[in-house]
């Protein structure tokens, strides 16, 4: 190609990352072998997060991604955060859903439809000390999200909450809650509001530990609320306008399931290729035979397109263009791509893959989640018809 028609500087690979994005990336990945990694096995069995990690996720700015500076966080970007994520979900699925509601839930929420005096009085605890929840989903309202049932109704200068919350990820360390309630019902999701709702609020209890399947360390609990009493300096955004913050912000939140998707099938990809290397039949290591060899490959490219999905989405969202497609597909892509991989990868290691002793079944139970949570993959697909289709 002539000099006059070199393509601008722009014009970089999908997975080029700038010197900032490099260091932050390599951080993410030595903290999450060194730090995480000797306590996932006991955490796992345990179902317990240890609580001296999550410090260190704070002390090491990992809570804070995108906060600014100036409230103590990183000042990062979207990109960083989903960079975070996918390399803590390489090594623990747990880790990478603490960090990743977190920063693409709470904190994005905050900074999108947070007033000053919120952002001021939130922002530099999260990114300080205090772990956030997002607390949407009910026994009876799922994938239909807005079939809520838990109440908020005005008290003066306060508005007061009735009913539960089911499966609200974080919740056992959480500190700040985004709640939603609706304050009239007849208005269907026009009824909706986001109110702020801090552990410490009479009122507000959180109850049971589910015990899960997969990310058993990462805690899943019901929220009660009996006469909780919320300040109304505490609404996130307007009053009946919950609906935007919650579909806006879990929009973006799929991105990041797409990242810790992506985290879990490469986990589980290095894994597997590291234990064909070792693993001895027939008089050579099993890395050698065409089959396994072919079967690497194979999923080894899935990961690759996996990966590029997410870092689309995400470049997308930094770049303020839009994604919604993009994300609902890396979300739907990832999750197919995650429960594949650790699935094959259970076979790479044959009889020793289904036990505990190895790593490969805790990979396949963490990436089942991928496909329910934030948006089930039917939904997904819905929002991607919907897309394609032109309709609304």
């Amino acid at each position: 190609m002539a000099e006059s028609q070199t393509l601008p500087q722009t014009f970089v690979p999908l997975t080029a990352l700038s010197d900032e994005e490099q260091m932050f990336q390599a951080a993410a990945r030595e903290f999450a072998e060194k730090e995480i990694g000797p306590h996932v096995a006991a955490m796992d069995r345990e179902g317990v997060f240890r609580r001296d990690l999550i410090e260190k996720f704070f002390e090491h700015g990992f809570m804070g991604i995108e906060i600014p500076e100036a409230s103590g966080g990183s000042g990062g970007s979207f990109f960083m955060a989903a960079l975070a994520v996918e390399e803590f979900s390489r090594v623990d699925a747990s880790a990478g859903v603490v960090i990743d509601v977190q920063n693409t839930l709470v904190s994005n929420a905050l900074l999108r439809w947070g007033n000053e005096a919120q952002k001021t009085a939130f922002l530099p605890r999260l990114a300080r000390d205090t772990v956030g929840a997002y607390a949407l989903s009910e026994a009876g309202s799922g994938s239909d999200a807005f079939a809520l049932e838990t109440r908020a109704h005005e008290d003066g200068d306060q508005y007061v909450l009735n009913g539960r919350k089911l499966w609200i990820t974080n919740a056992k360390e959480a500190g700040l809650f985004i709640v939603f309630a609706t304050m009239k019902r007849e208005l269907g999701y026009k009824g909706i509001t986001a109110f702020l709702v801090e552990r410490s609020t009479e009122g507000f209890a959180v109850g049971k530990k589910e015990d899960k399947l997969g990310i058993r360390a990462s805690s899943t609990c019901e929220l009660i609320l009996d006469d909780c009493r919320v300040p109304k300096a505490n609404v996130l955004g307007e009053v009946g306008k919950g609906y935007k913050v919650a579909i806006e912000t879990l929009n973006e939140g799929r991105i990041g399931i797409g990242a810790q998707m992506t985290g879990v099938a490469g986990g589980a990809l290095e894994h597997a290729i590291r234990y064909a290397r070792e693993r001895k039949q027939f008089g050579k290591s099993i890395a050698e035979f065409q089959a396994i060899q072919f079967q690497l490959a194979r999923l080894a490219t899935e990961v690759e397109a996996a990966r590029l999905m997410t870092y689309n989405a995400a470049r997308l969202k930094d770049a303020g263009k839009p994604f919604l497609k993009e994300a609902a597909m890396a979300k739907y892509f990832c999750s197919q791509v995650a429960e594949r991989v650790a699935s094959e990868c259970v076979e790479v290691f044959g009889g020793y893959g289904f036990t505990k002793d190895y790593p490969a079944e805790k990979y396949l139970r963490d990436a089942k989640i991928g496909k329910i949570y934030e948006g089930t993959s039917f939904m997904q697909l819905q929002t991607i018809a919907k897309a394609i289709l032109g309709q609304p």
